[in-house]
């Protein structure tokens, strides 16, 4: 039997390293996507953590670091604004790659069912000639059994 062979093997090749490589940029994105969030998280806990320590003070030492506090908490809260906006434009990056990588994967399993489809005809089709090949076979010894001059041109 001859080997199967798919003409479009290669764009199936092209579609499977193309879908890696979306996927390999959208885990790459995922994790500034999550050192974002992580980094976004810290501030605010720190800011948090600061107010809860200043509301423990006494009031007159409360007054002094409420005034450092305010000063920096506008720089802060401006980092925040930023690593927000970051977070914001990953998750849209991440949203698209992950369109791409679906629409990728959807025509990569299309060519793959193809190609399966593709497959099971051509082993069909090999075992219809295999097959025919068996009755022409088993015809011609049939005719030759039953015909005695045959058989002495055979010996």
């Amino acid at each position: 039997m001859k080997r199967f062979v798919w003409r479009l093997q290669q764009v199936l090749d092209i579609r499977v390293k193309e879908e890696q490589t979306k996927r390999t940029e959208l885990v790459k994105i995922t994790e500034r996507l999550a050192e974002a969030r992580g980094e976004l998280l810290t501030r605010q806990a720190i800011l948090r953590d600061m107010i809860s320590c200043i509301a423990k003070e006494k009031p007159h030492k409360r007054l002094c670091e409420q005034e450092f506090f305010l000063k920096h908490s506008a720089v802060s809260q401006e980092q925040i604004k930023m690593l927000k906006a970051k977070v914001c434009k990953l998750e849209s990056q991440q949203r698209q790659k992950m369109s791409e990588v679906l629409k990728i994967k959807r025509s990569r399993e299309s060519l793959e069912k193809l190609r399966a489809e593709a497959k099971r005809e051509y082993i069909e089709e090999q075992e219809k000639l295999e097959q025919k090949e068996l009755d022409e076979i088993a015809g011609i010894s049939f005719v030759r059994k039953k015909n005695p001059i045959l058989q002495i041109r055979q010996r």
